[in-house]
């Protein structure tokens, strides 16, 4: 079983290297902000706590997002494995996934990190795409989708998010460095962590994951 969080800076390629993952093993993609819509959208306990602090602009603490973790690995379609994208960015939240991870018999196994130079991802960041149905990232210089503009595994239109320039970037990569990395040191202490050079060719990268992963099922 396949219990995966995926790690790497913005532009690392994380998004592509999920949706082939997940496709590799049938295993959901699960994401906060994905969580945060879903209960929201249903009027849940929780997404309307969540709603009231997005709305007065405030961060939502770590109690909220961690129950939102729980509700949604406890779910059948994660008995199999599950891959985590966005989740956890800090050595608390960590530690509380530890914590409810064997309380549900569902622990993390296994953390995949793409590690790519900020230079990379600058230039990376500029010039991606990504598909607002299924997810998909496309790259308009180094991954252009078989059609411009759309998107090769769904049809749908292409965009480029709002935070995709250079200042937003920046504060995003700086966020990054500050709370998220650290991880990876508490990761590898755990014996969890597994690294992977993100610069190159995402195919070659993906299979080098998929072999990795196949080994360790």
């Amino acid at each position: 079983m396949l219990n995966i969080i995926l790690m790497g800076p913005p532009g690392a390629g994380k998004g592509t290297q999920a949706v082939d993952i997940v496709d590799e093993f049938h295993i959901p993609h699960i994401s906060t902000g994905d969580m945060f819509r879903e209960n929201i959208s249903k009027g849940t306990e929780l997404g309307r706590k969540a709603k009231e602090i997005i709305d007065r602009g405030d961060l939502v603490p770590d109690d909220i997002t961690v129950a939102m973790v729980k509700d949604r690995l406890s779910k059948d379609d994660c008995a199999n494995g599950y891959l985590l994208d966005g989740f956890p960015r800090t050595i608390p939240q960590a530690e509380a996934l530890k914590a409810l991870g064997e309380e549900i018999g569902r622990p993390v196994n296994t953390v995949i990190d793409i590690s790519v130079p900020d230079q990379v991802l600058i230039e990376r960041i500029a010039g991606r795409r990504v598909c607002p149905k299924c997810g998909a990232s496309y790259n308009v210089n180094t991954m252009k989708p078989s059609v411009e503009g759309i998107c090769d595994r769904c049809g749908a239109e292409l965009i480029q998010r709002k935070d995709d320039n250079a200042e937003s970037f920046a504060v995003r990569l700086k966020n990054y460095y500050e709370s998220t990395q650290p991880l990876l040191d508490y990761y590898k202490k755990a014996g969890l962590l597994h690294p992977f050079n993100g610069v190159g060719n995402p195919a070659d990268l993906k299979k080098e994951i998929i072999e990795l992963l196949r080994g360790l099922e």
